[in-house]
């Protein structure tokens, strides 16, 4: 029985029987493969290459990331020529950016440890006048650099300066649980039924803190206790004695992130080395 091609059956078992020639043209114009793929790359290379606009502006050390998106919807941002208000836009290599006329570029990454002494406040700047520690390094760097987290005006100890987003935000996300080690004098013998409240989990203004380990300081009378935390908290090593009935004379935060005072005096700054870089940038 010869078989229909017109028929259902036919017209499968013709496709069956048909060979995947490349010279069949049907076939070649018919093949989503060619224009799909074609794309897709396209696609591709536009989202995984380059740096987002406002990204770019911020490593210039124009401002920060959020500023510079009122920035590019205001119109201020140029590339290669071209007006650009979109957020999202990627800049290439070989782009040419200009903010407000100026060609800017990324700046080199710098990372400046300062042992701050009492009375700077870490801010940019103050409309009080006050003294903060961005007067102690303004000779570290030509780069824009800002500090990592936060030491109240009467807290001693190490700061990290940098330019450095995504290590800024890594050192101070709670998630990452960045080690934090507090040398604090106290108003008195803290009592050994105090230091044991201490021990773990305590309720500070309506929320938990962990306090990863707190002791007697070797050597010193029981006013020196040293506290070790990963918490962020406002003036939270403060609050914590004073949950307790203590006030803090003396704050000096002697180990941050696993860098130390060392060799370095109060006052003082100096870059970090590849080593500690290197083993910051593999913080999970």
């Amino acid at each position: 029985m010869k078989s229909n091609k017109n028929s259902s059956r036919g017209r499968q078992e013709g496709k069956r029987n048909t060979p995947l020639s490349r010279k069949s043209k049907p076939l070649a114009r018919k093949s989503p493969k060619k224009t799909f793929t074609k794309i897709k790359e396209t696609q591709k290379s536009d989202e995984s290459s380059g740096i987002r606009l406002n990204k770019y502006i911020a490593n210039s050390g124009v401002c920060s990331r959020r500023e510079a998106d009122t920035y590019i919807e205001h119109g201020s941002v140029e590339v290669n020529g071209k007006l650009v208000t979109e957020m999202g836009y990627k800049v290439q290599p070989t782009d040419v950016v200009r903010f407000d006329g100026t060609s800017i570029s990324p700046e080199q990454k710098k990372y400046i440890l300062l042992n701050k002494p009492k009375n700077y406040i870490t801010t940019m700047d103050d409309d009080r006048g006050r003294k903060t520690v961005m007067e102690l390094v303004a000779n570290a760097s030509k780069e824009r650099i800002y500090p990592v987290g936060r030491l109240d005006r009467n807290t001693t100890g190490l700061l990290l300066f940098t330019n450095d987003g995504d290590l800024a935000k890594k050192l101070t996300h709670p998630k990452h649980n960045v080690r934090k080690l507090y040398h604090a004098s106290l108003d008195r013998k803290l009592d050994l039924k105090d230091l044991e409240k201490l021990r773990g989990e305590v309720i500070i203004e309506g929320r938990k803190v962990f306090i990863d380990a707190v002791s007697y300081v070797d050597g010193q009378p029981k006013t020196e206790i040293g506290i070790e935390i990963h918490s962020g908290r406002n003036r939270i090593v403060r609050k914590i004695f004073e949950h307790v009935g203590y006030k803090v004379n003396k704050l000096d935060r002697v180990i941050f992130a696993e860098l130390t005072k060392k060799n370095l005096p109060r006052g003082r700054w100096r870059e970090l080395t590849n080593l500690e870089l290197a083993n910051l940038q593999k913080m999970q």
